[in-house]
């Protein structure tokens, strides 16, 4: 591939795009899928040696304008830079290298091919590369390509550059070549085009070309997920292609180095209100890549990520695709959509508008609709099968693991990874959606139960769903309890609970299985508090019996539609915990991969600081980019110094500011919503977790490793809780979260335990201090702070 010296942009295939530089791939790659961009080729950087064209390249270009002069008797040539950094989303390198336009002869595009070489090496390129923070030495390749005279030229932006608005496109036109528009030698005209119906505004006589330049835009959009900076000119009535690249100041940030913001893409709302409590961890450049591939696995929104939306590597659900498909088909608004969703993502602040992505209903009907319902028979068959999947899975992964602990070969470790490791854990996550889909019903249920019996009674009716059986999610505590009285043994523990932890979604940390002095810590806490957790259980379901009756003495021909409604629940419930644990247990055994992979490629745990596709680039004899690893180690643990992030954030987030922010919210943040400085108040809003009032002493944790300084009776206060903070449960009166909804872990193993728990507060742990004295009134979802 390195001997490649000149290729027409019809050839440039996958594998030489890499080094066609950004111009030149991306040109290849519109022209191969029918956009109508001008003939061309492109000049590899391999067609240079000391300094000098090859004679054998100089063949080949001759060869090539000969070619495209079959067609274009008058033919003149633009000749322009490709370099391998140019045009990227982190930088577009815009008027740095030289160009030239109108250029007849084979001698004159020999010395413009030389002197746009050449001004790699000039002032302003270097210094330009500088203040982007991007190595000088540039691998330069070169376009030719077939010059439009064009009749008008312009630029169109298919998303604010500023604000990251998806409302509308914007741009404008000269006439004439496009460098004075560049160079501000001819006044612009300036238009806009709504979307997603696409009404022009701007005018008059550019209105009949603004349908089909808005149809190129929105597919250049789509296919290249990102906002587009298209260059484009008309000529004898028809519209061209000239160049396109991402919006730079639309950009995630660098991939290389780990500095990703994906907040920065656009005008979305991010939310991590179910997610961040599943992964509290800042997530390692291996772990965040695994991720990806899980959402690209199953997602059926364009650019909508579940795991994988990354802010300074945090993980956020861009929920503003979600919404807008479902705007785009139901034809309702915003909120109401958002409302669809129902509990799993809490609420919204009034005062936030969720931005919507011009999604339209035909293009869902065309191109989501299909994924959605081949998904949805996937889930079906898998839902069928998922307790068969849940049983096999312990064994899987037992097995698994002793594959992996006997390899020593490159290749057949990628060869285990590709298939069998990776579609397991995908069909993994695909049967923990599935478990998760059967949660719905409570969601449904609680609402009905409201209305009948209001929010506490519901909430006790709903704090028995582990029934006769066990919930997963409790697991933990009562599996430490049964250690401590001597009915489980300690590896009986490990076998059933050892992947469960509070970083059991990051990969770059061992879980208890691993780090068996946890269960030590963990056992040594129960003896000193001597916590009955049976008795607990117990006074949990004399308080369930007890609603229980007051609702069937107020409604007792109801009495066998509650059972059976409460029957269902507590099986949904269950088989969506169990669904999450074994998707867990499958999941950690790509660590046991990945340290594997390290053993055998000799880099140890800086695996971790390298993607997936750059591992299985390793495994399989290609070299991979290694320089990279200390600025990502260096990023990632930039990250791990930020205080937790609001779990609701609209537009675009730099954190840098944001903590700088005198009045900076904790809560949610809000790019279009000056911030102002609010007095503190008594009350705490958030959902009710878990029925009952309490008052007693607040304890502030950051991590459930400090679980020892927990008193027994005092109030935990944390940012959010996994299961990883299951065991000091117990000892906690009651449970106050800034992240959370009523279905979410803390509230539903608070429930269980007969523990008030008011979930999603938002601020609780930046507003409340250890020693504070509160009220939680865990059915109103209300918490009282008491002077």
């Amino acid at each position: 591939m390195n001997n490649i010296m000149v290729k027409s942009f019809k050839d440039i295939t996958p594998e030489l795009q890499s080094i066609a530089g950004g111009k030149g791939s991306m040109l290849a790659k519109m022209f191969q899928r029918g956009y109508p961009v001008p003939d061309g080729f492109v000049i590899f950087p391999a067609a240079f040696q000391d300094e000098k064209l090859l004679d054998e390249a100089r063949e080949e270009i001759k060869s090539l304008l000969t070619d495209i002069r079959k067609n274009n008797a008058d033919a003149k040539f633009a000749v322009r830079s490709s370099a391998l950094s140019e045009d990227s989303s982190q930088a577009s390198f815009a008027g740095e290298f030289e160009s030239f336009l109108n250029i007849e002869t084979y001698s004159g595009i020999l010395d413009a091919v030389f002197m746009v070489f050449k001004s790699k090496e000039s002032e302003r390129v270097r210094t330009y590369s500088s203040v982007q923070g991007i190595e000088q030495s540039h691998q330069m390749a070169i376009i030719v390509q077939l010059m439009v005279q064009s009749e008008i030229s312009g630029v169109l932006f298919s998303a604010d550059p500023i604000t990251g608005s998806y409302t509308s496109m914007t741009g404008n036109y000269v006439f004439g070549l496009g460098e004075q528009l560049v160079s501000g030698e001819a006044d612009a005209y300036d238009f806009k085009i709504s979307r997603p119906k696409g009404k022009y505004e701007g005018p008059e006589e550019f209105k009949k070309y603004a349908s089909k330049l808005y149809m190129y835009a929105a597919s250049l959009e789509k296919e290249f997920v990102n906002p587009q900076d298209i260059e484009w000119a008309v000529t004898n009535g028809k519209i061209y292609i000239l160049q396109a690249r991402p919006i730079t100041t639309l950009s995630i940030g660098n991939l290389d180095t780990y500095e990703i913001n994906y907040s920065m893409m656009g005008d979305e709302l991010w939310i991590n209100t179910n997610v961040a409590e599943a992964i509290p961890d800042v997530l390692s450049p291996f772990n965040w890549s695994v991720a990806r591939r899980l959402d690209d696995a199953l997602n059926f929104i364009p650019g909508y990520y579940v795991l994988s939306g990354n802010i300074c590597g945090r993980p956020y659900m861009n929920i503003s695709r979600r919404v807008s498909v479902i705007s785009a088909l139901l034809g309702k608004d915003a909120k109401s959509s958002f409302n669809i969703l129902g509990d799993f993502y809490g609420d919204i602040p009034d005062e936030i508008n969720i931005p919507m992505y011009p999604f339209r209903r035909l293009e869902i009907i065309r191109n989501i609709m299909p994924r959605i319902l081949k998904i949805i028979i996937s889930s079906t068959k898998d839902t069928k099968n998922l307790k068969g999947f849940l049983r096999e899975t312990p064994e899987w992964c037992k097995n698994i693991r002793v594959k992996i602990a006997n390899l020593s070969d490159k290749a057949e470790l990628l060869s285990l990874w590709k298939n069998e490791i990776q579609p397991y854990v995908i069909r993994a996550w695909n049967n923990a959606g599935a478990g998760a889909a059967k949660i719905t019903n409570v969601t449904a249920l609680d609402n009905a139960l409201t209305k009948l019996v209001g929010s506490e009674d519901a909430n006790t009716l709903l704090s028995n769903l582990r029934g006769d059986s066990e919930l997963e999610s409790l697991g933990p505590v009562v599996g430490i309890y049964k250690v401590n009285m001597g009915e489980l043994s300690r590896d009986e523990y490990l076998n059933k609970y050892g992947h469960r932890g509070v970083h059991e979604y990051e990969l770059s940390i061992p879980d208890p299985m691993e780090d068996t002095g946890w269960l030590d810590k963990q056992i040594r806490e129960y003896k000193k508090s001597k916590i009955d957790v049976y008795a607990l259980l117990e006074k949990q379901h004399v308080q369930y019996e007890t609603a229980k009756n007051r609702f069937i003495c107020k409604y007792p021909n109801k009495e066998k539609w509650l059972s059976n409604k409460l029957g269902k629940a507590a099986e949904g419930a269950q088989l969506r915990e169990e669904a999450r644990s074994e998707f867990v247990r499958a999941f950690r055994v790509i660590r046991a991969f990945a340290l594997k992979a390290g053993e055998i490629l000799e880099l140890g745990n800086d695996i971790f600081f390298l993607y997936i596709d750059e591992i299985e680039k390793l495994l399989s004899g290609e070299m991979s980019e290694l320089n990279y690893i200390p600025l990502r180690k260096e990023n990632y643990e930039k990250y791990k110094t930020f205080p937790t992030f609001p779990s609701i954030i609209k537009g675009r987030f730099n954190p840098d500011e944001w903590l700088n922010d005198p009045n900076r919210r904790t809560d949610y943040y809000d790019a279009s919503i000056p911030t102002i400085k609010l007095p503190d108040s008594q009350i705490l809003k958030g959902h009710a977790g878990a029925a009952g009032r309490i008052e007693g002493i607040v304890r502030v944790l950051s991590h459930p490793e400090e679980g020892e300084k927990l008193l027994p009776g005092e109030i935990l206060v944390a940012a959010t809780t996994n299961i990883g903070w299951t065991p000091i449960f117990p000892k906690a009166a009651a449970v106050i979260t800034d992240i959370g909804a009523p279905l979410s872990h803390a509230a539903i193993v608070a429930r269980e335990l007969g523990i008030p728990a008011v979930v999603g507060c938002g601020n609780a742990s930046s507003r409340l201090k250890t020693g504070d004295k509160v009220i939680v009134d865990g059915g109103q979802g209300i918490v009282h702070i008491l002077d």
